[in-house]
């Protein structure tokens, strides 16, 4: 018997977590098993529905969601899962579809409305290149995370079970989709469907460049039992996945690890353009520009009735000025 806590943690198979998955890194007085084997809808689903994990990595949107309708679920600002969307927003190719105002009156596709993915692309359209939400049919594969109630200016009308929301866009009968993943036509090079942005690096750089902002899809929740019983646990967990992300942006530096051939400068290219750790976690100035954008976003498109404070949404895990590991004689 070890006298440490046993909880769940379910959240991908990432480089930054592998520590933790192995346990070469342990929170101090907890014992973790750790589920990687399921997709982000799914741990989102069981962990917002069913409750089945004490600690997930979690839809940030559904997140917003579940806090704005009072649900017992608190976060701490670890965010295991970045990305640029402007290559995840795929056309048919026979819709004539040339630019982004081109999807206006347009039916588009999604997995689910509330995807953080979807939630950033559906914010970018509007704001960057006028293509009001309010202006498109949505039509969502999947059940929401977390169900609310839309506007009545939004339309949503989501897909009978036998359709698939990938064969519809190939076929036609979809104009457009938002996705979260790579969908398999683009793999395959199917030449009816494509990207609305081919040269989305660009588009993503130049977003970057304008904006300052990686956007954040997922932060790390965790039930409020928890944290009622074991007020420690969310300070040791944010200590753990630190040491467990260091460890990782140590190893991956050598060029050796990655089949790559270039691999080397790709990474002290990113350095140049991103600083040493785009991946950052905790609540620095450019996480909080980067949160509140996509709470702006959240409540702009219907999903949470007021815009909450950043530090109303994350446990406080500061541990005083010059305290810590790091000064720890």
């Amino acid at each position: 018997m070890t006298g440490n806590i046993q909880l769940t943690l379910a959240c991908g198979d990432y480089e930054i977590v592998r520590a933790l998955k192995e346990q070469t890194i342990k929170p101090d007085g907890i014992d973790l098993t750790v589920l990687t084997d399921m997709d982000s809808g799914t741990r989102h689903w069981r962990f917002l529905r069913n409750q089945e994990f004490d600690v997930a990595e979690l839809s940030c949107s559904s997140y917003l969601v579940a806090r704005d309708q009072g649900m017992a679920y608190q976060a701490i600002p670890v965010f295991l899962h970045r990305r640029f969307r402007h290559g995840f927003i795929y056309i048919n190719t026979s819709k004539g579809i040339k630019g982004p105002s081109d999807l206006i009156g347009k039916k588009i596709g999604l997995k689910q409305f509330q995807s953080t993915a979807i939630v950033w692309m559906r914010g970018i359209l509007a704001h960057e290149y006028g293509v009001p939400f309010e202006s498109v049919e949505w039509f969502p594969e999947l059940d929401e995370s977390v169900e609310f109630d839309p506007p009545p200016n939004i339309k949503i009308t989501r897909l009978p079970d036998e359709k698939s929301l990938v064969e519809m866009l190939v076929t036609g009968e979809l104009d457009a989709a938002l996705h979260p993943e790579l969908i398999k036509p683009i793999i395959d090079h199917d030449p009816r469907v494509s990207r609305l942005f081919p040269a989305y690096r660009e588009e993503e750089m130049r977003y970057y460049q304008k904006t300052g902002i990686f956007p954040i899809m997922h932060i790390l929740g965790i039930k409020q039992k928890i944290i009622d019983r074991y007020p420690w646990v969310p300070i040791n967990l944010q200590r753990a996945f630190d040491q467990s992300k260091d460890m990782a942006m140590a190893r991956m530096a050598n060029p050796r690890i990655v089949p790559l051939v270039f691999y080397r400068d790709v990474w002290e290219e990113q350095e140049e353009i991103f600083g040493q750790d785009p991946w950052e976690h905790g609540l620095s100035d450019r996480n909080r520009r980067t949160l509140d954008m996509l709470i702006n976003y959240t409540y702009e498109q219907g999903q949470i009735k007021s815009r909450p404070s950043i530090d109303d949404l994350f446990v406080n895990v500061y541990e005083g000025r010059k305290r810590g590991d790091s000064t720890r004689i």
